[in-house]
């Protein structure tokens, strides 16, 4: 689908009454560069599908040099900002909200095509409940698994495809640590409360992941709409210069970091490896611990699987088990000291993403955790294997070399094959009733050692080489 005169003459064509019934005023936001017939088109679509007395668009230009300002300038129904200079995504935005006068506001991307009934979902949603502070939509392109997979290729299939999802359901809001900014709906009294945009995120990223631990942090909600789709090209305005974007994307991380305490990317990822392991029925009630749970990104995923599941957490990172307890019973301490408050044979489910070789006494720490967990409850763990094949052929060639993440993370302090996970597990009292594997398969030069070295192990050894973590679930060895 391209964004041109054919696509934005059959928005304007398209046969769609909009309906405004108890909706509130909405100020949406756009900050544009260049990228004209994007603009247009995006635009276009929410004149076709919104109802025209509940919004309004305020355009922020950030000195585009192609048609755009000569347009904008002839548009009558737009509240323009004409910047002499570029200002950048999170600058830009703040100007907007600053002459706003929605009761929410609506930051959304100029590449963006919004359809039937998005707005009107996006509103059902944020006024559901006093504590949802922001809501976000589903599209074709998104980061935060925010993204679904789509098959339309023009415009008229786009408008059929967003019009089967577009229909209010509140079983389809799902809880989130973050929203993306390309579409991202916020209360004006939130927005009151925990400030705009942080402007050190200029000229973009990582702006939207801040304000969302804000929002958090304040003790309001995100929910991700997934009865709200929009068409979303992506990455216009940074397309062309794909270096200079992933230069922006990592100095913005970097800058992260140094006000939260904490990588975002780490912190709020969502182990669905780990997660696909728990058995229990939808509406089971059950009681499940993550040992570093970050920012609670996980045990989130798995309440919205499992809305009757309670949730605890214990994070060593003060920031990070800070926004974590909004979100569930997260504490923050070192495993392998605190006291737990827990009551004895009280856990469904005990979680350890990559966290056994983090510890000193991994053994004393699945010791200690085992009277917590109920005869018929599981440990599910991730452990980084020392055995792939990478790691040999650089042990071989005199390397063992610390790295930020991985298998020799510098921060590992232990370091496991499949037999000693296997000891580990036995030794405390568990059983090891199920493993998977996570495969990294070799480069040439690793291939060459591979060959070699299965020339002279034993078979049982040989799929052990690739295997670049293993994921376990284990009971209790109820005979020990």
């Amino acid at each position: 689908m391209y964004a041109n005169t054919e696509t934005i003459n059959f928005i304007k064509d398209y046969n769609y009454q909009t309906d405004n019934k108890d909706m509130k005023f909405t100020s949406i936001v756009i900050a544009t560069y260049n990228q004209l017939d994007y603009t247009k088109l995006c635009i276009e679509s929410i004149r076709k599908f919104t109802p025209k007395e509940n919004y309004e668009i305020i355009i922020v230009d950030n000195n585009s040099t192609d048609n755009t300002v000569n347009w904008l300038r002839k548009q009558t129904d737009l509240k323009v900002i004409y910047n002499i200079e570029n200002k950048g995504f999170p600058t830009a935005c703040n100007q907007g909200i600053e002459i706003s006068k929605g009761d929410s506001i609506l930051l959304l991307n100029n590449d963006t095509v919004v359809t039937p009934n998005w707005l009107n979902n996006l509103q059902r949603a944020l006024y559901s409940s006093e504590d949802i502070g922001g809501v976000g939509a589903i599209s074709n392109y998104c980061s935060n698994y925010q993204q679904i997979p789509v098959f339309y290729k023009e415009i008229d299939e786009l408008l059929k495809f967003a019009s089967e999802i577009n229909k209010s359901n509140s079983n389809l809001w799902e809880n989130k640590v973050r929203l993306i900014g390309y579409c991202y709906m916020i209360k004006r009294e939130v927005i009151d409360k925990v400030g705009m945009l942080d402007e050190i995120f200029t000229p973009g990223n990582f702006e939207d992941d801040d304000i969302s631990f804000r929002i958090i942090n304040e003790g309001y909600k995100l929910l991700l709409c997934k009865d709200v789709f929009i068409h979303h090209f992506g990455s216009v305005s940074f397309g062309k210069e794909a270096n200079k974007f992933s230069n922006i994307i990592e100095i913005n991380r970097n800058k992260f970091k140094e006000k939260w305490g904490f990588d975002a990317y780490y912190s709020a990822n969502i182990r669905f490896d780990i997660i696909s392991l728990i058995t229990s029925e939808v509406n089971d009630k059950i009681n499940v611990l993550e040992i570093g749970c970050g920012v609670g990104n996980t045990l989130l995923e798995i309440k919205n699987r499992y809305r009757n599941a309670n949730l605890y957490g214990i994070e060593s990172c003060e920031k990070s088990a800070q926004i974590s307890s909004k979100l569930c019973n997260s504490i923050n301490g070192d495993i392998e000291s605190i006291d737990l408050p827990y009551q004895h044979n009280y856990f469904d489910y005990i979680i350890f993403s990559d966290v056994l070789e983090h510890l000193v006494n991994p053994w004393g720490t699945l010791e200690k955790l085992r009277k917590y967990l109920k005869e018929d409850g599981y440990i599910l763990a991730s452990i980084p294997n020392v055995m792939h094949i990478s790691v040999l052929n650089n042990l071989i060639n005199g390397r063992f070399r610390y790295e930020d993440s991985g298998i020799l993370d510098k921060t590992h302090l232990r370091f496991f094959t499949l037999a000693e996970i296997e000891d580990l597990f036995n030794s405390t009292g568990f059983n090891i009733i199920y493993k998977a594997t996570i495969q990294s398969p070799p480069n040439i030069e690793e291939e060459k050692l591979l060959n070699s070295l299965y020339q002279i192990v034993t078979s049982d050894l040989k799929d052990q080489y690739t295997v670049y973590q293993y994921l376990v679930k284990a009971n209790k060895n109820i005979y020990r």
